[in-house]
């Protein structure tokens, strides 16, 4: 298998999940999509648990029951994918709210990247996807570990991947406020 970019470790490389006791919902508006994902997810050991064909059907559900993995179709009628998992993460359902979403597209435009990065999910995988990318990326967000934020109408997982400084001029205010304070609490210091 292939690396993913620089983004997380290729399959070789990464320690043995178990996905059999995961609870997996599925949702989206096509029925042949819905089962061929729940096949592959099957091959992997991981029954889905929960098939919704609506975001609606999927919003009943996780107001009761705890989901592990969420796969989610950005394109539906009635409330698409993205609505949903703005939904989910501002719904203050615990877990729930931190559940891994990732969101599959049948075409995918830089602006579903985009879309797909600011309402809160973790991954965003194109359709038809094989096996292979699909594990990957289920790997991959078990993995993730990066902490969840709420900045302005944004509540989910930090979007940035990379933790070494930006080699540019900073632009967030509140980074260079701070960094302001620290050269002033610095020139207090040596006088």
């Amino acid at each position: 298998m292939r690396s993913m970019n620089g983004v997380g470790e290729s399959l070789r490389e990464s320690a043995v999940f178990n996905f059999d006791g995961a609870v997996t919902m599925v949702i989206d508006d096509s029925p042949f999509s819905l089962e061929l994902t729940a096949q592959a997810l099957l091959g992997f050991g991981m029954k889905v648990r929960h098939a919704c064909e609506s975001a609606a059907e999927a919003i009943s559900i996780l107001q009761t029951h705890p989901i592990d993995l969420i796969l989610v179709d950005c394109e539906m009628p009635g409330m698409s994918g993205y609505e949903f998992v703005r939904w989910l993460r501002r719904s203050g359902l615990e877990p729930n709210a931190y559940t891994p979403v990732i969101m599959t597209a049948a075409h995918v435009r830089r602006s579903k990247v985009s879309d797909a990065r600011d309402c809160g999910a973790n991954f965003l995988i194109t359709k038809p996807f094989s096996a292979g990318v699909l594990l990957e990326r289920i790997v991959w967000v078990s993995r993730d570990n990066r902490p969840f934020l709420e900045v302005g109408d944004y509540f989910g997982p930090d979007r940035r991947f990379r933790s070494e400084p930006w080699p540019g001029l900073e632009r967030r205010a509140e980074e260079r406020r701070k960094t302001a304070f620290e050269k002033e609490r610095r020139a207090a210091v040596e006088l």
